[in-house]
C-alpha cells in the first residue's frame, strides 16, 4: 500500500513540477504554442519604454490569448536579478531584454534557452554590433546614432559627411553644432568615430596599453583645436531640445529617439535625421530566455511574435526602429537603407571606458 501510495505522489509531483527548456525539446510548434496558451502568461524584462510597450503587445495578447506582464526597472536591477536568480529550480523572468553587445560579457549557453524550436526565418538577425547571438539571442530592435539637424538651416547638400566637413561647419557657423560626452550614447558614437577617423585607431581591439591610449591624442588635439567653435551639451534628449527649439542646427541623436519624440509631438516633425559617411554607431537589443523561466512555452511564442516580420514593420512604424527582420517594411524609417552602410560597432571593452575616460580628462576638462 506504502510502495502505491509513493508512486501515486511520485507521479503527482511530476505533473507539479515547472515546464523548463528541456521538456520543449521533443515538441513541433503546433504543440508549443499550445503549450504556451495552457501557460497563459509570460514577464518580460525589458528597462526602457515600458508603457509603449504596454500597448504594443496587445496585439500579441489578443492573438494567443497570452498576458504579458512587463515590470518596472532599469538595465542594471534587471540584469542583476537575471544573473541573481540563475540557480534557482524557476526563476521570474521569462524573456529577457539587453543591450546586444551586453550579452558578449556572458556565457550564453549556461543562461539561456536554445531557441532553435523557433520556426525558420532567415530573415531574423543574431550577429549585430559584433555580437554573434547565435542559437540564444535574437535581435528585437535596432538602433542607429546619427546627426538630427534642421533643414531650415543646413541644406540636404550641405551636410557634413567628413571630419574636414565638420571641422569646416564649425568654422563657417560656431556654436551651431552641440554634442553631449555622458547621459546617453549619440554623443560618444560621434566623438569617438571622429577620434578613429583622425587617430586611426582600432576601436575594435578593446586591449588597453598605455601606447594605445597615446595614439589617439591626435583626436584629442582635433576637438581642442576647434573648442571655440561647437558647445559641450548635457544629454541625448538636450541635444534634440536645442535643435527643436533652433538653438543648434544640429546634434547627435538616436534614431529611434527622434522618431518617438517626433510621433509624440515633443519635438518638431521637420528635425531630419541622417548617417554621415565618416561613420556613427548602431547597434541594439536583443532577448533572450533564462534557463530557468517559468513559462517557457510562451516566451518562445513570444520570441517568435517579436521577431516576425509584422512586429519589425510596427516597431519601424511606431517606434523608428531600424528592423530586425529582412522581411520587414522599413519605409517609416528616418534614412534611407543606404546610409545604413555608414554604421560602425561600438568600440571593445575596456579600451572603449579608457577612451573615455581620456576624452574627458584631455578634452572637456580643457575647455
Amino acid at each position: 500500500m506504502f510502495k502505491k501510495l509513493f508512486t501515486t505522489a511520485a507521479a503527482l509531483g511530476a505533473f507539479m513540477t515547472p515546464l523548463h527548456a528541456g521538456d520543449l525539446s521533443t515538441m513541433s510548434w503546433d504543440k508549443i504554442v499550445a503549450q504556451a496558451k495552457e501557460e497563459g502568461n509570460l514577464t518580460w524584462y525589458v528597462w526602457y519604454l515600458q508603457d509603449d510597450f504596454r500597448r504594443a503587445i496587445s496585439s500579441f495578447e489578443d492573438e494567443y490569448g497570452i498576458s504579458v506582464k512587463i515590470p518596472d526597472g532599469d538595465n542594471a536591477g534587471n540584469s542583476q536579478k537575471m544573473l541573481a536568480e540563475k540557480d534557482r529550480e524557476t526563476g521570474d523572468i521569462d524573456v529577457f531584454a539587453w543591450g546586444y553587445d551586453s550579452f558578449e560579457t556572458v556565457e550564453l549557453k549556461s543562461l539561456f534557452n536554445s531557441l532553435d524550436k523557433l520556426p525558420k526565418d532567415d530573415g531574423r538577425v543574431s550577429k549585430l554590433a559584433g555580437v554573434d547571438g547565435g542559437d540564444h539571442v535574437l535581435a528585437f530592435w535596432g538602433n542607429q546614432s546619427g546627426i538630427a539637424y534642421d533643414p531650415a538651416k543646413v541644406s540636404e547638400a550641405d551636410l557634413p559627411q567628413s571630419i574636414d566637413d565638420f571641422a569646416t561647419f564649425w568654422t563657417d557657423h560656431p556654436n551651431k553644432f552641440g554634442f553631449n560626452y555622458e547621459k546617453g550614447g549619440s554623443g560618444p558614437s560621434f566623438y569617438q568615430n571622429v577620434l578613429r577617423n583622425v587617430a586611426g585607431v582600432d576601436f575594435s581591439n578593446g586591449e588597453v596599453s598605455d601606447a594605445r591610449i597615446a595614439a589617439v591624442q591626435p583626436g584629442f588635439d582635433f576637438f581642442n583645436k576647434h573648442a571655440a567653435n561647437y558647445i559641450i551639451t548635457a544629454s541625448n534628449v538636450d541635444n534634440i531640445n536645442r535643435v527643436s527649439d533652433k538653438e543648434l542646427w544640429m546634434a547627435p541623436a538616436w534614431e529611434d529617439h527622434l522618431a518617438g519624440l517626433q510621433n509624440r509631438g515633443e519635438v518638431r516633425k521637420e528635425i531630419k535625421f541622417y548617417i554621415p559617411e565618416m561613420g556613427m554607431n548602431g547597434g541594439g537589443n536583443g532577448v533572450a530566455i533564462p534557463k530557468n523561466a517559468p513559462h517557457p512555452a510562451a516566451a518562445m511564442v513570444f520570441v517568435n511574435w517579436l521577431t516576425s516580420p509584422e512586429t519589425q514593420t510596427m516597431f519601424n512604424r511606431d517606434f523608428g526602429t531600424a528592423p530586425m527582420n529582412a522581411a520587414a517594411d522599413d519605409s517609416a524609417a528616418l534614412v534611407p537603407n543606404e546610409q545604413r552602410a555608414f554604421r560602425q560597432s561600438w568600440g571593445k571593452q575596456p579600451f572603449r571606458s579608457k577612451v573615455e575616460e581620456a576624452f574627458i580628462d584631455n578634452v572637456i576638462l580643457e575647455r
